[in-house]
């Protein structure tokens, strides 16, 4: 924890400066005084509108009095919550306690080798590790993370390849929290790490079958992946090949080998359209020239993977909810695509996991999703059945395309996850592993509902939720209720045991899957993004309500949570029903809407306009200054309110939470708490580490539990 010593002296300096003011540390903490941001007027005039942007001079990460600020309310932050330390080292040790620190991933096979991720009795970092088959008698350990990550604050292995003989693996890391990867080259044979390396890429990457060829992604200064370049081992970074670049500041890209090995695959991919290239991954030499697989439309989504001699089209070309279609391999034009899968107006087609001689499609249906089985060897076509009322589904692991096993992992809010593989010929399923809770965790002393709530439109939004037994639905039980709602991103009921720590203690967990998401279908992500977007908001406040009229909570025990794009979710609804919830956390939140849009500089931004839209525009500009937070702050009463940040953050720039917290403490009318928690050596992500993590979610936890009295 940090404490008020010399970083809070160092702000205390510059209160001659009128930057901000803060007290020393009184005992008690309702004495305590927040930091007040200096106020330096920024006027936009956009649309014949202007904006006042007070705290704009937070937007620069390399003024020294930036950091002053936020270190001033990370001081803060640990004064008020002071009294809860020891329960945070509590909480934080119950979490860590569940942890089987020993552990492995289900091993899979692939090439020869047998593939597995474990971690050593208190590492914070995975190993990477193969053995040779058949024998499996030698364990080598192709990257050892913690003693990779030593001297580092963050650290994190990002993508990685074996080449085509086993003999070459390519790997990224990231040692800042930017998500800008370098890529290093270690000779497995040998043990030695090669002197090529290669700065400023997205992490990803993908081998030509000669094994000496990388083909691998780099981010523009707004990190956006525009280009794909090739490397040949054992030459300097600076003489790689261009091959590719994604003009287009909407779109990203990225590189893929198909399942089969026989193709290489450059993707550019938008919220609303996707375009193909392909190779022959044997291709070499001037021959090695990439062509388009169906030239990109707007509005038409589509995705590619090769089995056999034809290519499976997933896509949305007069499709809603998606249709699968095949396509030759050498003729792959849409004009030659024919339908293999019909749209269906009840069933969301999610992906195709594709095997030599069968594949697998994810799909949901009624929110759910389900595993549908395609054996052409056997002309069998059947659904994985699965027995819990709420639960999520999902394959994985899947890595060897002759295999005529399906890998799929089991979940739901009190179940841990479970890995089984199946026969898809006999349909008999093999118990690979469940991750193990340790304590004695019990499932059957849990309980999962899926209820729906009203919302104020007449549509039903889904709710998952998780309590303990004896539970009582007397509306005086505390409850925390989150939602992400955006992208199209479907939430799944996944097991958590840090949320063990709450439900012990008499909260339920509850999950609005609200529009803006895609567990209802397309339709349901379309009617939450753009001139719809408040939907998602609505829901959840409506879910909120829902909750309390069916005693499962009041307005003084209900708190709501969200991050990053869920964070702004969070920070809409609190301007518009502030007191609904006892308190709010919003992580790493997207609330400085309209600057950031207008802002093509800032990462992710131009590639967002077909989720948000475009504020060039004035109808987008004026729907989207409607519902921005940081915009819509008004002189009235919040909630208790807890926001986080990291200060390296590549998606949502720390700046957004500093300035939104600031205008907060400026015009609120309340004495409810309201801090701001900045990491200062992390990133949108946060914490790198297994156990790091979650000295976050501790804090969290007792944040809720402060506000509740709860002191154990």
């Amino acid at each position: 924890m940090v404490h008020l010593n010399w970083k809070l002296a160092r702000s205390v300096a510059l209160l001659a400066l009128s930057v901000f003011v803060i007290a020393c540390n009184p005992p008690m903490e309702n004495k305590l005084t927040p930091p007040v941001a200096k106020k330096v007027k920024k006027e936009f005039n956009e649309h014949n509108n202007s904006r006042i942007d007070n705290y704009y001079w937070l937007n620069d990460r390399e003024d020294q009095e930036v950091i002053d600020y936020l270190e001033a309310e990370n001081a803060y932050t640990d004064a008020v919550l002071k009294k809860t330390e020891a329960l945070q080292e509590k909480i934080y040790n119950e979490i860590v306690g569940r942890i089987k620190q020993t552990d492995m991933s289900v091993p899979y096979d692939y090439k020869g080798y047998e593939y597995y991720v474990r971690f050593e009795e208190g590492g914070e970092y995975p190993l990477y590790c193969r053995k040779q088959l058949p024998e499996k008698k030698t364990e080598e350990v192709m990257l050892n993370g913690n003693t990779m990550a030593e001297g580092y604050a963050f650290f994190q292995i990002g993508g990685w390849e074996i080449s085509h003989n086993n003999q070459l693996l390519a790997y990224s890391i990231d040692t800042v929290s930017r998500r800008k990867y370098t890529i290093h080259f270690k000779d497995l044979k040998s043990g030695k790490v090669l002197e090529d390396n290669i700065p400023n890429t997205s992490g990803n990457m993908a081998w030509a079958n000669d094994n000496k060829t990388l083909y691998y992604a780099t981010r523009d200064e707004t990190l956006r992946p525009y280009r794909i370049y090739k490397h040949t081992i054992g030459s300097p970074a600076k003489d790689d090949v261009l091959v590719y670049e994604e003009s287009d500041a909407t779109f990203s890209t990225f590189v893929y080998k198909t399942g089969s090995d026989k193709f290489l695959v450059i993707g550019s991919h938008s919220t609303l359209s996707n375009e193909y290239r392909i190779l022959d991954a044997d291709k070499k030499g001037k021959k090695a020239t990439f062509k388009v697989f169906h030239e990109r439309q707007p509005t038409l989504e589509y995705s590619i993977s090769h089995q056999g001699d034809r290519f499976l089209v997933l896509t949305n070309d007069q499709a809603t909810n998606f249709k699968l279609m095949e396509t030759p391999d050498d003729k792959t034009g849409i004009e030659n695509w024919k339908e293999v899968i019909a749209h269906r107006e009840d069933v969301l087609l999610e992906g195709v996991d594709v095997f030599e001689d069968f594949y697998v499609l994810s799909e949901r249906k009624d929110g759910l999703p389900q595993l549908r089985i395609l054996d052409q060897r056997l002309q069998k076509d059947y659904l994985l059945p699965f027995d819990e009322e709420d639960y999520n589904a999902y394959t994985t692991g899947n890595h060897d395309y002759s295999s005529r096993n399906i890998r799929y992992a089991f979940t739901s809010l009190k179940t841990p996850t479970t890995i089984y593989d199946m026969d898809v010929a006999s349909q008999e399923k093999t118990f690979l592993k469940e991750y193990e809770v340790l304590g004695g965790y019990n499932a059957n002393d849990y309980v999962t509902e899926r209820r729906y709530a009203e919302a104020r439109d007449g549509v039903k939004v889904p709710i998952s939720i998780v309590y303990k037994k004896g539970f009582e639905k007397d509306g005086k039980q505390p409850l925390l209720l989150y939602a992400y709602g955006s992208y199209g991103y479907s939430i799944g009921s996944n097991f958590r045991s840090s949320r063990l720590s709450l439900l012990d203690r008499g909260f339920a967990l509850a999950i609005a899957h609200v529009r803006g998401g895609q567990e209802l279908g397309r339709q349901w992500y379309e009617d939450g993004k753009l001139l719809k977007k408040k939907n998602t908001f609505y829901d959840f406040i409506d879910c909120g309500k829902y909750l309390i009229e069916e005693g499962y909570t009041s307005s003084e025990s209900m708190f709501a949570m969200g991050g990053s794009a869920g964070g702004l979710l969070v920070g809409a609804v609190i301007n518009y029903e502030p007191l609904l919830f006892k308190g709010a956390i919003a992580a790493v939140p997207f609330v400085d809407v309209v600057t950031t849009m207008m802002d093509e500089s800032i990462p992710l931004t131009t590639g967002e306009y077909d989720e948000w839209g475009n504020p060039n525009d004035p109808e987008y500009y004026d729907y989207i200054l409607s519902y921005s937070p940081y915009d819509q702050v008004e002189a009235k009463e919040y909630t208790n309110l807890l926001v986080t940040t990291g200060l390296h953050d590549s998606q949502v720039q720390y700046w957004e939470p500093a300035k939104w917290v600031a205008k907060l403490r400026g015009m609120k009318t309340d004495d409810n708490i309201l801090l701001l928690k900045t990491n200062m050596d992390f990133g949108h992500g946060g914490a790198s580490g297994r156990f790091e993590t979650y000295k976050e979610t501790a804090l969290e936890d007792a944040f809720m539990l402060m506000l509740l009295g709860i002191e154990e």
